[in-house]
């Protein structure tokens, strides 16, 4: 069993090409702690978030904090702490912050390989 307390959460600055404006991660489990489970806290400040991706598995956001939207080519959902989403397998997403508020979730991912689909110019503007 491994437990991770939230009393050591240290977010530290992503530098990752999916992310686009100021992001901060926590790793509550990495493959050092789990085989098949991935959980990381993911901070996006106010404007920052991923550009358009695709995994090649399912994964799981609960929203912690603040106001954010989660997006696919069909629709923009705006979602705030409580909420869970699933991203299907393969499905081409993005999901961050509003421009004018800051948001955090805890994203629940498994092994396997994430595609980032386009450069940042190309993301359309997220909804406030």
């Amino acid at each position: 069993m491994h437990v991770a307390r939230g009393q050591n959460v240290s977010p530290q600055p992503a530098v990752r090409d999916i992310f686009t404006g100021e992001v901060n991660t926590h790793t509550f489990a990495g493959e050092d702690v789990s085989e098949r489970l991935r959980l990381n806290l993911v901070k996006f400040s106010p404007g920052a978030r991923t550009k358009w991706h695709r995994h090649t598995f399912e994964q799981g956001l609960i929203i912690t904090e603040g106001r954010g939207i989660v997006a696919t080519e069909e629709h923009e959902h705006i979602v705030e702490p409580g909420d869970v989403v699933i991203v299907y397998a393969e499905e081409k997403h993005w999901h961050g912050a509003t421009e004018t508020t800051a948001m955090a979730h805890i994203a629940i991912n498994q092994p396997g390989e994430t595609e980032v689909l386009e450069a940042v110019d190309h993301i359309r503007t997220p909804a406030t």
